[in-house]
């Protein structure tokens, strides 16, 4: 492994935000660190930059003791949301800070600066736009330029603290692409903190999920999606309903109809929680299934979602295409919601989204 995190702890007053996270990951690994607010995603990163200095714990990388090195001997390289670029220098000088600032017997000659800031345009797609200042960039632009001065040190590991959250969703989703491929072109084992889900499964080769300063689950997107181990993990990787059942074998037992189940760890029969997603969910005028009302019917894209009220209030959502609502349904008719598949998971349930609000 090119970087393994043991048991790291750390404070901040009466305040845990680290509870002795574990974890690895393998050399050039794209690894993100998902989570809600508070969760201790940043104070991870910081303390492998070297800016914060943990309670307890070890962090190894290439076989070195990194707590044991400066930030500077570290070679990190850190990507912040809000660019951190210096307004009074060039996008050229930007890239270039970290080598000139090194000193004279470690730093590079003028002409081989002037070669890397070069590459390192061509390589974030901003040729010819190293004589412009930051004020002159788009917000995208002056994040390739972040992202340049981080990679222009040549670093070990490349941080990236919520680089995209200071931009609006079209931009977003195009550097999320773009970030990907440079990373797969310089080879840099990176660690990516986010709070959106659909960033951390589109861009990560693996992605670890925190809470309360502890790892939740690990594993790659598609093995979270296929087998998250709680319902915390079920409820922040989508929007999600759940339901009151009684688990029997493999089978959610409802009233009146049962439903394909998929066991969490732990998971024991008897009374539970059955948790399932919107697009996995079919709604009809008749048939077995849960009585509910349609409230709204809203359109996403080429998504159509169908929110409607079970007894008490209870809000539950399905998704469809476009092209593919069933026929009959609108506001205020009444239905019958059935899950295709739901998901059932041992211990105390998570705090409800805002969605699901009403049935707490």
């Amino acid at each position: 492994m090119s970087l393994i995190v043991d048991g790291v702890a750390k404070r901040f007053a009466r305040f845990p935000a680290l509870n002795g996270v574990s974890l690895s990951a393998e050399p050039g690994e794209f690894l993100a660190l998902l989570g809600p607010s508070g969760s201790g995603k940043t104070t991870l990163l910081r303390v492998l930059a070297g800016l914060e200095t943990p309670d307890s714990g070890k962090v190894l990388f290439e076989g070195e003791d990194f707590l044991a090195l400066s930030a500077r001997e570290r070679r990190i390289g850190m990507v912040f949301q809000h660019y951190a670029l210096f307004r009074h220098m060039t996008v050229a000088r930007n890239i270039a800070f970290g080598l000139r600032a090194r000193p004279a017997r470690q730093r590079p000659p003028h002409r081989q600066i002037e070669e890397t800031v070069e590459r390192l345009l061509a390589l974030v797609q901003l040729e010819g736009l190293g004589g412009r200042y930051p004020a002159q960039l788009s917000g995208g632009q002056q994040q390739r330029v972040a992202l340049a001065r981080a990679l222009a040190i040549e670093p070990r590991m490349l941080l990236l603290d919520e680089p995209f959250g200071a931009l609006d969703a079209k931009v977003r989703k195009e550097l999320r692409q773009w970030l990907r491929r440079v990373h797969d072109e310089t080879g840099v084992t990176t660690l990516f903190v986010t709070h959106d889900q659909e960033e951390a499964i589109d861009l990560a080769d693996r992605v670890a999920i925190l809470r309360n300063g502890l790892i939740e689950q690990i594993g790659t997107p598609e093995a979270l999606e296929a087998a998250p181990a709680s319902a915390f993990v079920f409820d922040f990787l989508g929007d999600s309903n759940r339901l009151p059942c009684r688990l029997q074998g493999d089978l959610a037992i409802f009233d009146g109809f049962a439903a394909p189940a998929v066991r969490g760890r732990d998971a024991g029969a008897g009374a539970t929680t059955a948790w399932f997603r919107p697009h996995e969910t079919s709604l009809g005028l008749g048939g077995a299934g849960l009585a509910v009302t349609i409230s709204d019917i809203l359109t996403r894209g080429s998504m159509i979602r169908v929110e409607c009220r079970g007894s008490g209030g209870v809000l539950f959502e399905a998704d469809y295409p476009r092209d593919a609502l069933p026929t009959g349904l609108a506001p205020a008719v009444e239905a019958r919601l059935a899950p295709r598949r739901v998901f059932v998971f041992a211990g105390e349930a998570p705090e409800a989204t805002a969605a699901q609000a009403s049935s707490c």
